[in-house]
């Protein structure tokens, strides 16, 4: 059986997408049928079972209501400084990316705790 997980995405202009992971296959898009049907062209055509898994956006543990705001006004300044052609302070640029990187890492943490639940 192919297990597949269907996570929320933002890119570095803040818009969600989603990403579509079965083992080391990915596939994104800006809707998760999208980011899936990319993913089901890459699998074996014998697969005859798939199970499909959609995380929403909720805060946890990985990444907090408080991070999610933080990302938020940080994107809603990055945003004003590029359409105003001023420069994105880069004290606020190193923390953006932190925060992005924590949430890729708790994504990650998700995805790997439901393969682990799902392998029992």
């Amino acid at each position: 059986m192919t297990t597949v997980a269907i996570l929320p995405v933002s890119d570095e202009l803040g818009r969600v997408g989603y990403r579509a992971v079965a083992g080391r296959l990915h596939s994104e898009g800006t809707t998760a049928g999208q980011a899936l049907d990319g993913l089901a062209s890459q699998l074996p055509q014998d697969e005859s079972e798939t199970l499909v898994v959609v995380q929403h956006r909720q805060p946890d543990r990985h990444f907090t209501s408080r991070d999610q705001r933080r990302v938020e006004e940080l994107m809603t300044l990055w945003r004003a400084a590029r359409d105003s052609g001023t420069t994105f302070p880069e004290v606020l640029q190193i923390e953006l990316d932190q925060l992005v990187e924590l949430e890729v890492r708790g994504a990650t943490e998700r995805a790997t705790r439901l393969l682990d639940e799902l392998g029992r």
